[in-house]
């Protein structure tokens, strides 16, 4: 099996699920989040975007339903042993097999969490669900359970994520190597994929940010590319990823001679990010870190050009993005722990000037403060 933890880290984890679900008094939970199935069993696939559900038992019983093409990819990328198939066909409706599935688990009229907030779960496959067990056993949310459980990492996913930060920085040296006037952005973006690939990492759960002209105030991806001019700004958002975990950096580069804008947002952007670093620590809350963030760039006057988040925490994701929680936005009070993984990202977008400043790194939290694990030097990059 192609493992990458420790039999002894997968019983943590699936003692700590076992103790989640006590105290929520459920029977069973349903697992729709495909980075669900990965931390608790190693089941590493893309099939979720067709119906695939996990089912574990208050007892420790775990049993998959899943389609045929992905049979040997659960057989050979997870310690799971019960992995049953539901056949494709014109009235298929797998949400009857699962019914199927936990009624021959004893299941029937129990307690039953599900990861509704799932990309796993789709609105209509949801509905098929929630008619399939309808006045046969009680169906409750419970899609932030895993969730928590996953946003503090162990030493064996630090040691992912430590990988990962590696590759980032891999990344970021190459990207910074060829930006110049006259630089295609498509060689860029295939520089930094190559340099991750290159160094054994692994795709990246979204597209990264690539956009340079106008195009550096977006903080999405689009489609098309352009060449560099003479004096241009180019933003990239972009993770190394190892066994699937992130470690993201962001920054805005300026090509020739930087505006004045450039270097005062740059500077706010810098004292607004080591603001965040500073909240990041246990006994803090997530709103806690947003809030250092609005309050430097508010007292710069740029709380117009600001968002309404400034980050979240990294870790095992999958596509369509490697978001995860908590977020950093006003009152979430999420509790900052050590063990956990936080990507803060300062941005700032002046549509009136067309002029872009972003700044991000990785963190883990420690039991004091936080660790910045890639981007070491925050200066604003030239070229």
């Amino acid at each position: 099996m192609a493992l990458h933890f420790t039999p002894a880290e997968f019983a943590r984890r699936r003692a700590a699920l076992l103790a989640a679900m006590g105290r929520e008094r459920l029977d069973a939970l349903f697992l729709f989040q495909q980075e669900s199935m990965f931390w608790l069993t190693g089941y590493d696939t893309f099939g979720f975007c067709f119906f695939q559900c996990l089912v574990v038992k208050a007892d420790g019983t775990m049993a998959l339903l899943t389609r045929s093409a992905d049979l040997r990819q659960a057989q050979h990328t997870s310690n799971l042993s019960d992995i049953r198939v539901w056949k494709d066909g014109r009235d298929a409706n797998p949400a009857n097999d699962l019914l199927a599935l936990a009624r021959d688990l004893g299941l029937a009229g129990k307690r039953i969490g599900v990861e509704f907030e799932s990309y796993g779960l789709v609105a209509a496959n949801g509905r098929k669900l929630d008619a399939a067990f309808s006045g046969i056993s009680p169906l409750l949310d419970a899609s932030a359970i895993v969730t928590r459980l996953r946003s503090v990492k162990s030493q064996e996913e630090i040691a992912y994520v430590r990988r990962a930060a590696v590759l980032s920085d891999a990344a970021d040296r190459a990207a910074l190597d060829l930006i110049r006037a006259g630089a295609d952005e498509g060689e860029i973006l295939a520089a930094q994929h190559e340099a991750i690939f290159a160094g054994g990492g692994d795709y990246p759960a979204n597209e990264f940010i690539i956009g340079s002209g106008r195009d550096a105030l977006l903080c999405r991806y689009k489609a098309g590319r352009r060449t560099l001019d003479a004096q241009d700004q180019i933003t990239l958002e972009f993770a190394g990823v190892d066994r699937h975990y992130h470690a993201a950096i962001m920054r805005t580069v300026v090509i020739g001679e930087p505006r004045p804008l450039h270097l005062s947002y740059h500077a706010a952007a810098k004292a607004a990010l080591l603001a965040c670093e500073a909240e990041l620590k246990p006994g803090r809350s997530a709103g806690d870190v947003f809030a250092a963030h609005a309050r430097v760039f508010d007292e710069h006057g740029l709380s117009q050009h600001r968002l309404n988040a400034c980050g979240y925490s990294l870790g095992a994701k999958f596509t369509p993005s490697w978001m995860d929680w908590p977020m950093f936005y006003e009152g979430n009070d999420w509790p900052i722990e050590p063990g956990m993984v936080m990507f803060a990202h300062m941005i700032l977008m002046d549509s009136a000037t067309e002029t872009a400043m972003c700044l991000g790194r990785t963190y883990l939290v420690g039991d004091s403060s936080a660790e910045a694990v890639n981007l070491p030097d925050l200066d604003l990059a030239i070229r």
